[in-house]
């Protein structure tokens, strides 16, 4: 195991980078998207309850069902294990916040209307500020499974930990396996503690 790491900590290394940049830039798509869904959804009961239903759908298929129907429109490769990844986080993230947004106390929310502000300033100064623990939830919950599908889309030539793993699987070669695991839930665990602690600041810099 460990003659492993030495030997090879250079491929190990760039698939772990290879990894976390799926994951950041699908993080960076997914908020975009979800956050122009929020407040279109903030707007209309309906439109929020057809969006969330029509995401949880989406979100009940298979990781490798939804990778193989995109191939034959954005081909192998990490493009469309992004585009994936963006599609699946939108449930959770779309979920989180609209929880969050919705757990407001309506009094705070009445007392922002009678002092004239509109509802995107009741948005962006009241509401938002105070869920923020939900939103910060919601990316928590989706950065951790992004780094679990990211491991499945190796199967489709996108790179990361999961090509280490998948050849690990394929060859039998139980420290490609093991390492590929390990270092699948590190970055997973990692990103959700520094979640953790960017929530804490901005809870103590609230207060």
């Amino acid at each position: 195991m460990i003659e492993y790491l030495t030997r090879y900590y250079d491929k190990l290394l760039t698939a772990t980078l290879e990894h976390l940049e799926i994951v950041m830039i699908t993080l960076v798509i997914s908020l975009a998207i979800a956050a122009v869904l929020t407040i279109v959804s903030s707007y209309s009961k309906v439109v929020s309850r057809v969006l969330l239903n029509l995401f949880s759908m989406i979100y009940s298929i298979p990781s490798l069902a939804l990778l193989a129907l995109l191939i034959p429109v954005t081909g192998l490769g990490k493009k469309t294990a992004i585009i994936a990844l963006v599609i699946y986080n939108q449930y959770l993230l779309l979920r989180n916040f609209l929880a969050g947004l919705e757990g407001v106390d309506p009094s705070i929310i009445e007392a922002a209307k009678g002092m004239g502000m509109t509802r995107m300033q009741m948005l962006f100064r009241v509401q938002v500020p105070l869920a923020k623990s939900a939103l910060i939830a919601g990316m928590r919950i989706a950065l951790v499974s992004t780094v679990g599908i990211a491991t499945i889309a190796a199967s489709i030539n996108a790179g990361g930990l999961g090509s280490i793993l998948f050849d690990g699987l394929r060859t039998m070669n139980i420290p490609k396996i093991v390492w590929g695991s390990i270092l699948s839930a590190l970055l997973a665990i990692l990103i959700d503690r520094l979640l953790v602690f960017v929530e804490k600041r901005s809870e103590k810099a609230v207060k």
